[in-house]
C-alpha cells in the first residue's frame, strides 16, 4: 500500500482535527460561506489580513477547496475579524500571484499554505460599510 498524498493528509488533518477545534476560538479568523448544496452556512478557519475595506487570503487547494466551491455558487459571505462579524463579497483573484501574496499576510499560517498547499489561489472579499 502507497503512501498517502500530503494534501489527502492535510484535508483530514483540517477537517477532523484543527478545524473543529480552531472554529471555538473567539480570536481566530473565520470566513462563512453558504454550503452550495446544503444552504446551511458553513465556517471555515483561515489565515488572511484586512487591508482597508478588504479581507486578503490564499487558499491552498485552489478551486478544489469545499468553500471556494461554496463561493463560486454564492460569493456573499461573512468573515469573523478578531470576535467581530463582517458581510462581504468574495472573488476569486486568479490573476494574483499567491506566493506573493502570501509574503503580505501573517507568517504563520502562510507558512503553512505554502507548504501544504497544491493549487494556490488568491481571494479577495469586499467588506460591506
Amino acid at each position: 500500500m502507497g503512501a498517502v498524498p500530503n494534501a489527502a493528509v492535510t484535508r483530514f488533518f483540517q477537517r477532523r482535527i484543527a478545524n473543529p477545534v480552531m472554529r471555538h476560538l473567539p480570536t481566530q479568523t473565520l470566513l462563512e460561506t453558504i454550503g452550495r448544496k446544503s444552504g446551511q452556512p458553513r465556517r471555515t478557519p483561515l489565515g488572511g489580513k484586512r487591508v482597508g475595506n478588504q479581507f486578503w487570503f490564499v487558499s491552498e487547494f485552489g478551486e478544489r477547496s469545499q468553500y471556494v466551491r461554496n463561493i463560486k455558487a454564492n460569493p456573499r459571505v461573512r468573515v469573523r475579524l478578531l470576535g467581530r462579524w463582517h458581510s462581504g463579497t468574495a472573488h476569486l483573484v486568479p490573476d494574483d500571484d499567491p506566493r506573493a501574496r502570501l509574503r503580505e499576510l501573517p507568517a504563520f499560517n502562510s507558512f503553512g499554505v505554502r507548504t501544504f498547499g497544491t493549487n494556490l489561489l488568491t481571494l479577495r472579499v469586499d467588506l460591506d460599510g
